[in-house]
C-alpha cells in the first residue's frame, strides 16, 4: 500500500489545485453559469446508476469512458460494447448512451461513447391563431431540444508503478433547440486508476481544461415574438468549470461463492456554493456510496445514495426539512459476456407535488466479445 498513500495527496492535491486556479480566473471574466453541459452529469450505465452513480475506482467496462478512462484498462474481454437507454420524468425525456472499447496492446487501449439526451415532439404554437383570428391546428408545428456528447478515450499503464493507470477523454459537444439555436462544445477529461490488492483509487477530472460551448442564435426565428421582458437572444459563449471525483472501493469475499463490493465517490465542484453536505464559494462536496453483492460472478444486487440535499421545510411539498439522500437499486445478470443490468433511481430527492413517482427504470446491455 506504499504507492497506494504516496499516490493519492500528489493526484488529489494538483487536481484541486489546478481546478481552483482556472475557477478563479473563469469567475474574474464573470463566465460561471451552474449546471452548465449538466446533462453529462445523469450518469450512464445500469450498473452505475444503481449503484449511486459510484464508479470511478470501480468501472472496467465500455462505460469506462464516462466515468473513468482508466478503467477501459480493466476490461476482460478483448471487445467491450454497451447500450442503455431510459426515459426519465414519466417518459418526457429520452435518455441513450452507446460505448465500444478495445485494446490496442498490452499497455494502452481505446474507446468511443455517445450520448443523447433530448425531449421530442415540443409543439410550436406561435402560428396557431392564423390572420384572422381563427385557430388552426395544421399551423401547429413540432421540435426537438437535444444534447449529445461523443467522448473519444484512450487509456495507458504505467510502467514504473505497478497498477498505476492514466487516461483522457477528448470530447465533443453538441446542443440544439429546434431550428431557434445550436451551440458546438469541446473539451478534455482526466482519469486515474490505482489497484492494490482488493482497494482501489480512483481520480477523475471533467473538463479539466474548462470545456467552452459556443452557442449561435437564430434571431429570425424569434422576430414578431420577443418584448422587452423576451428580448432576442444573442450569440454567446458558456463555460464549464472542473469537476474533480475522488473514489475509493474495496471487495471482500465472502462464504458460500459471495463477494462484496463497497465504494465511496466525493464529487467536488468548482463553480461555487451548491446545495451539497460540503458547502463553500470556492467548492462544494457531494459525497456518494454504493454498495455491491455478487454471486459467482453471475448474479447481483446493487443499492446506493448520493445527491444528499437540504430541503427547506417551508419550501418542501410534505411540509418537513432536513437532509435528505437520492436512494437508489439494481439488479445485474452476467452470463458469457451478456450483462444485462437494471437500475431504480429516484430523480428527486422528494415527491413533487401530486404528480406520482418521480422513479426512474433504466436498462443497459453490455457485451464482452474475443
Amino acid at each position: 500500500m506504499l504507492h497506494f498513500f504516496r499516490i493519492a495527496p500528489a493526484l488529489v492535491g494538483a487536481g484541486l489545485s489546478l481546478g481552483l486556479a482556472t475557477t478563479a480566473a473563469a469567475q474574474s471574466q464573470d463566465l460561471t453559469p451552474k449546471y452548465s453541459n449538466d446533462f453529462l452529469n445523469i450518469g450512464v450505465g445500469g450498473r452505475a446508476l444503481g449503484m449511486g452513480n459510484v464508479q470511478v475506482s470501480l468501472v472496467g467496462d465500455a462505460t469506462a469512458g464516462y466515468w473513468n478512462p482508466a478503467g477501459l484498462l480493466n476490461q476482460k474481454a478483448k471487445y467491450d460494447a454497451v447500450l442503455m437507454h431510459s426515459e426519465l420524468f414519466s417518459g418526457i425525456v429520452k435518455n441513450d448512451y452507446a460505448a465500444f472499447s478495445m485494446p490496442l496492446d498490452e499497455q494502452s487501449a481505446i474507446g468511443a461513447s455517445i450520448i443523447r439526451v433530448g425531449v421530442d415532439n415540443i409543439a410550436d404554437t406561435r402560428a396557431l391563431v392564423n390572420e384572422y383570428g381563427q385557430v388552426s391546428y395544421d399551423r401547429v408545428t413540432y421540435f426537438s431540444v437535444a444534447d449529445y456528447a461523443l467522448l473519444l478515450s484512450y487509456a495507458r499503464k504505467i510502467g514504473a508503478v505497478e497498477g498505476l493507470k492514466l487516461a483522457g477523454n477528448g470530447k465533443i459537444i453538441y446542443r440544439n433547440v429546434g431550428k431557434f439555436a445550436n451551440a458546438w462544445g469541446f473539451g478534455i477529461d482526466a482519469g486515474v486508476q490505482y489497484d492494490k490488492g482488493g482497494w482501489r483509487l480512483g481520480l477523475m477530472a471533467r473538463d479539466i481544461t474548462t470545456t467552452f460551448n459556443a452557442w449561435s442564435i437564430n434571431s429570425d426565428e424569434f422576430k414578431g415574438t420577443a418584448n422587452g421582458e423576451d428580448p432576442i437572444p444573442a450569440n454567446s459563449t458558456e463555460i464549464t468549470l472542473p469537476r474533480f471525483i475522488l473514489g475509493v472501493g474495496r471487495t471482500v469475499k465472502l462464504p458460500a461463492q459471495l463477494t462484496a463490493l463497497a465504494a465511496v465517490d466525493l464529487e467536488i465542484t468548482t463553480d461555487g456554493q451548491r446545495n451539497t453536505l460540503v458547502s463553500s464559494s470556492a467548492v462544494s462536496i457531494d459525497p456518494k456510496a454504493g454498495l455491491e453483492l455478487g454471486y459467482r460472478d453471475l448474479i447481483f444486487l446493487r443499492g446506493g445514495v448520493s445527491n444528499i440535499q437540504k430541503v427547506d421545510a417551508s419550501k418542501s411539498f410534505d411540509g418537513k426539512g432536513g437532509w435528505r439522500p437520492q436512494p437508489s437499486l439494481g439488479v445485474g445478470v452476467a452470463f458469457s459476456g451478456l450483462r444485462l443490468d437494471l437500475a431504480l433511481s429516484r430523480l428527486a430527492i422528494e415527491k413533487v407535488g401530486d404528480q406520482g413517482s418521480t422513479n426512474s427504470v433504466i436498462v443497459s446491455l453490455g457485451y464482452g466479445f474475443k
